[in-house]
């Protein structure tokens, strides 16, 4: 709880002193991010706003640009420092949005960089799950994902996918020994979802893999 505030403490004073010490520039920036304009963001950038500049959100310039499928950007961004690891008020990381996006290139980046792909609440994992995105899917394994972390609500990755109905991302999954018995805190398992979203072949593929409800 204490990094939590801190690092929203820590943002929120990133914001002031860019509001302070460039009156005007700030809103430009924010408005360069969001017209994908990347020679403008990189030209206010290097005129000394600080790479770790954030919205009202709480999101970083980094998490914003992987929003936006800007590839060269998140690199120059990256290239000048920017914090891999930062979260917005939601708790979202940059290689959440990308994993969430389906942006393989970009989740590359970002775990060559230091990105964290296990850690406490939602994963990029399981963001991944849920938008269906089997190759990042299958690299966040290759890279040590752990595939039976569980959300707050104690969701896993095999969960989202069986309740979004992607079988590819449930075969990926059940061959990386996830855990099908998991229930959330309601109870429910990843073959509950399934039946319950009327997905019959991913119902059959978890039932083939032992899962109970």
């Amino acid at each position: 709880m204490k990094k939590k505030i801190a690092s929203l403490l820590g943002g929120l004073l990133l914001l002031l002193q860019a509001g302070a010490a460039f009156p005007g520039v700030y809103d430009d920036l924010l408005k360069a991010i969001e017209d994908n304009n990347t020679s403008e963001v990189t030209a206010i950038l290097q005129r000394g706003m600080d790479v770790n500049t954030v919205d009202k959100s709480g999101n970083t310039l980094l998490i914003l640009a992987v929003e936006k499928g800007n590839l060269d950007l998140v690199k120059f961004l990256i290239g000048h420092r920017a914090r891999v690891h930062s979260r917005n008020q939601y708790g979202d990381t940059a290689l959440m949005m990308a994993a969430l996006k389906g942006q393989l290139e970009m989740a590359q980046l970002l775990v060559a960089s230091g990105a964290e792909i296990n850690h406490s609440g939602w994963t990029p994992l399981a963001y991944a799950a849920f938008g269906g995105h089997a190759q990042v899917v299958e690299f966040l394994i290759d890279k040590g994902a752990d595939v039976d972390a569980r959300a707050p609500n104690h969701a896993t990755a095999l969960m989202m996918a069986a309740k979004s109905g992607h079988a590819e991302v449930v075969k990926l999954l059940l061959e990386a020994d996830a855990d099908t018995d998991i229930k959330t805190a309601d109870g429910i398992t990843a073959l509950k979802w399934a039946k319950e979203s009327g997905h019959s072949k991913i119902k059959e593929m978890l039932q083939k893999a032992g899962a109970r409800e």
